[in-house]
């Protein structure tokens, strides 16, 4: 049988898994009383949000007219630009990739990335019109939009995944436009490893695609990193279940069951061969991904800091763009310091780690890599906690991105206004047709990941969109912000923020700490600091009991001895009292748009 391996890439919600669902029904893959919306995304939390996470793969065999059967192996990708890094491991496992685009929404941001990341691996890419059923579709200019913008000049195939038009021509043009893997089935075996979870009883599961030679039950496997070597108990390819097969050969896509129980041993990109006949030229792998935005994860119970940490292990051989390291605060105990590619995918983490590891976390506020040239050395800093004194900082730069927005017409003033506010540097404007246009921006990072999307979506109405790609590092002038509750350092609620921000983000910060602290017996003071300077304060009234009470008259020199007594008091409790700071005060720090 002849083979197709193939991706399904797209913007955001342009129909990418529900396409998936009409190939899985036009192909017989799947019974239809098994059958439901968006079945290969088996999460919850994708399930709820109406967004693609993981990668999935999955095998049909098609029958054409004339008999002759294929395999067809697909791939859906996730469509948000904080899951590219799943989007560019699916698209090395293929040879083609149909490029879903919405009829009534055009070409946006995410298509333009997710076509340059195609032609980058010199894919076959298919373009495919989708949602010409709605009554806003916009078909010719679509059409146009493809061409110019895209540079793709064949003839778009115009489909309705929800009602099942075009999926006969889609399947066709699959068969006759991607071309068949190459590999040679004698040659020593050669897999790549784009994917792998973890299965309570069977250990490390690895999805692998077969460049060379041939993977069969029973076979002694060496993972080329590691060195280790594992025998293959069982191998088969994802019909939504896992399908057990005596053998995998060279261009197909499966899974295989080693037993692995020492999650260190997998790493995705790396390269399976047969321990007897090893391949001398191991596939080069996948570029290894540097996180963009930190944030550290602590459990609310400290006696889950070991399950947290196994938890982190198990989610990363699924997640390989997530980096994590132990660390531990004053304020919150022991905890990890993580490495995102965003604040979905930050958000999307903290979730899985809850519901599936039945962890309740905190999380810090998120904040981006700097580096800092003090007078010993250059240092990569991560934390606002570790950021050195001001005295001995000598330059700070931060993390840049080149961000493309494509919008209507009439919502360019405000788009501007934004991006100004952020501290942008406009790069390209133009016209993508009389309605849309393509706006280029340099941001600063640290001003993208906290609240630009949202701010974004709501001066555009929700019709603009997103995407952004990390050019360089550039000086800023940048401080770290204390926050001192009652006279103490609290280095969980650190920030570093832009100088002439400093001001307006402290007195934020200190009004909405001064809700959220409970009053005490003492006065509470909460100050924000800058370079040792108090730029803000805040004082929390004390609780206040009523000594005189008992006094029914008498002479004002006993008042006034209860009263200084009392004073005396609150005094020394204000000295040694510990406030006890509520989680609520570190989630308003983190959903504080700067």
């Amino acid at each position: 049988m002849e083979i197709r391996n193939f991706c399904i890439i797209a913007h955001i919600d342009h129909g990418k898994s529900t396409l998936a669902d009409r190939l899985l029904e036009y192909t017989d893959t799947i019974p239809k009383r098994e059958m439901r919306e968006q079945i290969l995304d088996g999460m919850d939390l994708e399930r709820e949000r109406g967004i693609t996470i993981k990668s999935k793969a999955i095998r049909m065999i098609y029958k054409d007219a004339q008999g002759k059967e294929y395999i067809l192996n697909l791939i859906d990708t996730p469509g948000h630009v904080d899951f590219t890094y799943e989007v560019s491991r699916a698209l090395a496992a293929c040879e083609g990739a149909l490029l879903v685009v919405d009829a009534s929404q055009g070409v946006e941001a995410q298509t333009l990335a997710n076509t340059f990341l195609a032609r980058q691996s010199n894919l076959k890419i298919i373009p495919i019109i989708n949602k010409i059923d709605l009554s806003t579709a916009d078909t010719k200019n679509v059409i146009d939009q493809i061409a110019e913008g895209l540079e793709i000049f064949d003839e778009p195939i115009l489909a309705s995944a929800k009602e099942g038009r075009g999926t006969r021509e889609i399947v066709d043009s699959i068969i006759k436009n991607i071309p068949s893997p190459k590999g040679d089935a004698n040659k020593p075996l050669s897999a790549l490893i784009f994917d792998s979870f973890y299965d309570s009883y069977r250990g490390v599961i690895v999805i692998v695609r077969i460049f060379e030679g041939e993977i069969h039950k029973g076979m002694n496997i060496q993972f080329m990193s590691s060195d280790s070597t594992y025998e293959a108990l069982e191998i088969g390819y994802m019909q939504i279940k896992m399908v057990p097969k005596h053998s995998l050969r060279a261009g197909e896509v499966g899974y295989i069951v080693a037993g692995i129980k020492d999650i260190h041993d997998v790493k995705i990109g790396d390269t399976i061969t047969e321990k007897a006949r090893p391949t001398h030229t191991p596939h080069p792998g996948y570029k290894e991904i540097k996180p963009f935005v930190f944030a550290g994860l602590y459990p609310i119970n400290t006696s889950d800091y070991d399950n947290l940490k196994t938890a982190l292990e198990k989610l990363r051989l699924s997640d390989s763009s997530l980096s994590y390291m132990a660390e531990s605060s004053a304020a919150l105990g022991f905890g990890f310091r993580c490495g995102f590619l965003g604040s979905l995918h930050l958000e999307i983490v903290k979730e899985r780690l809850e519901r599936e590891f039945n962890l309740n976390l905190l999380t810090t506020s998120p904040n981006v890599e700097y580096k800092v040239t003090t007078s010993k050395e250059t240092i990569d800093v991560d934390n606002p906690a570790v950021f050195p004194p001001h005295g001995e900082i000598i330059e700070v730069k931060e993390p840049y991105v080149l961000a493309t927005i494509i919008s209507p017409a009439e919502y360019v003033g405000q788009i501007f206004d934004l991006c100004q506010k952020k501290r942008g540097k406009q790069i390209l404007f133009r016209y993508l047709d009389i309605k849309r246009v393509i706006v280029k921006y340099e941001l600063p990072l640290s001003e993208v990941i906290v609240g630009f999307y949202d701010s974004l979506k709501s001066v555009s109405k929700g019709y603009a969109s997103f995407d952004y790609e990390h050019t360089e590092y550039r000086p800023g002038d940048l401080v770290k912000l204390e926050v001192l509750i009652n006279q103490e350092v609290v280095d969980a609620l650190s920030l570093i923020v832009h100088k002439e921000k400093a001001q307006t983000v402290a007195h934020y910060l200190a009004e909405k700490l001064r809700g959220i602290i409970p009053r005490q017996l003492f006065e509470i003071p909460i100050q924000v600091r800058v370079n040792n300077k108090i730029i803000a304060r805040e004082n929390i009234r004390a609780l206040r009991k009523d000594v005189l009470a008992k006094c029914y008259g008498g002479d004002i020199t006993r008042k006034r001895k209860l009263l200084e007594k009392q004073k005396e008091g609150k005094k020394k409790m204000r000295q040694f009292g510990k406030v006890d700071i509520p989680n609520e005060a570190f989630v308003a720090v983190l959903k504080m748009e700067r």
